[in-house]
């Protein structure tokens, strides 16, 4: 599947897809850093996902051969795949640091606050890298962030899509830092031909508000869109900023998603 010519459905699934949002035909309306890969809580997976009937299989071949299974392949794979200012669009520049710590794994704890935890045996690498659009003008710093999951298996990115649902359940508002809090958040999971998700195996989309005490002015929109290909988990974050319409950031985490997941497929298709 060439993911550049999906790239309005794609829009559909992130925009549209959540109920509380809105779109047009024509442009999308409506942690840590980020919330991290997720931490494996031990919830199966769920059927809290849209019924929408559609496609049943994803028109996605890979080469079994191609399939990480050291934790060597899968920095490979997630550093030629991760998302830089390029995919998030023009006027977006790397933040330093730029790309996450070795080991890097956030953690969900019971009192909704995210805490550095350990990688889970079951997942071979993660990596997270760090972007924005310096402020300038009337416009705020528009901050945002990709992460990239490799898991042993299938079965456990399957798992973490379920995890990241029960999250925003368990959690509505959370506190990603010292200053930085989401409220509201709400969270709405497609699996590949319902809710318009014609891009990957499993999509689950999330809009909060986001606060930052550095910042004056009301809340912003907080967005974490996360699509699974195989055993392979993708993410992209944004806290928005004053002076961007959710229109503008939409196209921006579209584009990094897109783009990620178009690497993903290139490296791990099979020949036709």
């Amino acid at each position: 599947m060439a993911y550049g010519r999906v790239l309005r459905t794609c829009c559909g699934v992130l925009a549209c897809g959540l109920l509380w949002t809105g779109c047009s035909d024509q442009q999308p309306q409506e942690p840590p850093e980020s919330k991290g890969g997720g931490a494996s809580s031990g919830a199966a997976p769920t059927g809290a996902q849209d019924p929408s009937p559609g496609p049943s299989r994803l028109d996605f071949r890979p080469d079994p051969a191609k399939a990480p299974r050291t934790e060597a392949d899968a920095r490979r794979l997630a550093e030629a795949a991760i998302a830089g200012p390029d995919l998030w669009g023009p006027g977006f520049v790397k933040r330093a640091p730029f790309l996450s710590a070795p080991g890097h794994w956030p953690v969900l704890d019971d009192d909704c606050v995210w805490q550095g935890g350990t990688r889970p045996a079951g997942v071979l690498y993660s990596l997270t890298s760090y972007s924005e659009r310096p402020a300038t003008g009337a416009k705020g710093p528009l901050r945002v962030a990709a992460t990239i999951t490799v898991h042993r298996d299938v079965k456990g990115a399957d798992w973490e899509m379920a995890d990241t649902l029960e999250e925003a359940l368990r959690c509505p508002d959370q506190r990603l830092r010292d200053g930085e809090r989401i409220t509201h958040l709400m969270s709405l999971g497609s699996v590949y031909g319902t809710g318009n998700n014609l891009t990957s195996e499993d999509s689950i989309g999330e809009i909060g508000k986001y606060h930052n005490a550095a910042f004056d002015g009301p809340p912003q929109e907080y967005g974490w869109f996360q699509s699974r290909l195989g055993q392979v988990t993708v993410a992209t974050v944004t806290k928005g900023a004053a002076g961007y319409t959710p229109g503008e950031i939409n196209t921006s985490r579209v584009e990094a998603m897109v783009g990620m997941m178009n690497r993903l497929e290139k490296q791990l298709e099979g020949s036709e």
